[in-house]
């Protein structure tokens, strides 16, 4: 008789990194023979992939693994696990504080993972360790879409901005292999895929020794039959001009730019060692659309960062006002243990001033994201169909090649990863409303609905 295969339940939270590592993770544990279930009441072990950037990710996952450990008292050996960045970040000391968890893994530590969850030692399994040799390659990965995939092309940062721990918990930049990332492209393309979105914790360093960047976006944008391609996250103080030339010769290369900024006064950008001054920051933003005068640019926000004076939070919207962003993330600045920030500022602006600024600089984004994305109404634009609307019976929704989200009516067959040419009747602060036109290509037939990059 054959054995029961062990049973995993995996949970994704934060970047798109993180749900590219879960798609590693299910390939590597299935190739070792475990059964990936959708449900945690099925499972033998639960595997939360998590983030630390900001404390109120950690917040939720510790939440979560406390009702997640409620089902031990009728299956006692159930083990509950923490994969990722706040598994490095906060180390043993979950251990502590989460007296649920069995298991720590580190985001270095996913090839070993099958091998960790078959030992039944006494007592927590952990292996955090970074490993400086650790690239990723060879390792497999289970798509859960046909039409779009994530494709790591670089892991870790050496930025080192003084709030971020990213460099903590991920390590130094490491590069994949132009020639490992071109063919991972190719071969998901002969499996239909017709979209891939580029990742990096600071995706335009790029650079294997011999191809930087912009010379990888050229080559990957000459891939036949590669319909879309985005990347995400860029640094400002990374990008040449060459990538900008790039993304306009070529028309499969999303005219979208996700460019955070994080603050609008220099002296704040320099206790942040974001590594620019807000003078290169706004030439960039000239640079980006004399080359691409249709781009979409949207950017990542702090308020309340240690010493942020009104004055200079004035700046910050002087900034918004004059770049007049797409779309931006906003948050007010948490502590992360281990930065340098941290370490050395003061959390010196009050949680009631944070939130009072917050909510102005949310004021002010909607007022320009109303105006931006009103600019649309009656023009044509191509939708990449992503599935049915969440909010709207009888559409789909999609993404246009700016990475705008778009709702228009069903036609009884939009498949996932069809392109649709349809006209803009009206939009919100978020999304654009449309009525079809016509068709412009058809994805393969899938079984499973592509969930190409969220609302």
């Amino acid at each position: 008789m054959n054995e029961t295969p062990p049973r995993i339940y995996l949970e994704t939270y934060g970047c798109q990194m993180n749900e590219a590592d879960t798609e590693m993770i299910t390939g590597l544990l299935t190739k070792a023979g475990w059964s990936v279930v959708s449900d945690p009441a099925l499972a033998d072990v639960v595997i939360l992939n998590t983030c630390a950037v900001r404390e109120r990710a950690e917040e939720r996952v510790a939440g979560r693994v406390r009702q997640l450990g409620l089902m031990k008292r009728y299956r006692p050996d159930l083990r509950i696990g923490l994969a990722g960045c706040m598994a490095r970040h906060l180390g043993e000391d979950l251990l502590r504080r989460l007296p649920e968890l069995d298991i720590l893994v580190g985001p270095d530590s996913y090839r070993r993972l099958a091998e960790i969850l078959s030992r039944r030692d006494e007592g927590p399994l952990v292996d955090l360790a970074l490993a400086r040799d650790e690239r990723y390659l060879g390792l497999p990965a289970a798509r859960r879409g046909e039409v779009h995939a994530w494709v790591p092309i670089m892991r870790g940062c050496d930025r080192f901005c003084s709030f971020c721990v990213v460099p903590l918990v991920r390590g130094r930049e490491k590069s994949l292999p132009h020639e490992e990332i071109l063919t991972q492209i190719e071969d998901l393309v002969h499996g239909g895929a017709i979209a891939v979105t580029l990742l990096g914790q600071t995706v335009n360093s790029y650079l294997d020794g011999e191809v930087d960047f912009a010379a990888l976006l050229d080559r990957i944008a000459r891939i036949e039959g590669l319909v879309r391609v985005r990347y995400t996250s860029p640094h400002p103080a990374d990008f040449t001009p060459e990538v900008f030339d790039a993304m306009a010769r070529h028309a499969n290369l999303c005219r979208h730019v996700h460019l955070p900024v994080q603050s609008g006064a220099d002296r704040i950008l320099a206790a942040m060692r974001r590594g620019h001054t807000r003078a290169d920051y706004l030439a960039l933003v000239g640079t980006i659309r004399a080359a691409l005068p249709d781009v979409a640019l949207t950017t990542d926000l702090m308020v309340g960062f240690p010493g942020e004076t009104p004055a200079e939070f004035e700046e910050t919207l002087s900034l918004m006002r004059e770049v007049r962003f797409d779309s931006a993330f906003l948050f007010r600045y948490s502590p992360r243990p281990g930065t340098y920030a941290h370490r050395k500022l003061p959390d010196d602006v009050p949680d009631r001033e944070k939130g009072r600024r917050l909510s102005e600089m949310i004021a002010l984004q909607e007022e320009i994201s109303a105006e931006r994305y009103g600019r649309w109404v009656g023009r044509e634009v191509d939708v990449m169909v992503e599935g049915p609307s969440r909010r709207n019976p009888g559409c789909v929704r999609g993404k246009a090649d700016d990475f705008k989200t778009v709702v228009m009516p069903s036609l009884g067959d939009d498949r996932p990863g069809t392109v649709r040419r349809v006209r803009i009747a009206r939009a919100t602060t978020h999304t654009l409303i449309a009525e079809g036109i016509g068709d412009r290509h058809a994805a393969p037939e899938l079984d499973l609905l592509a969930e190409i990059e969220g609302d």
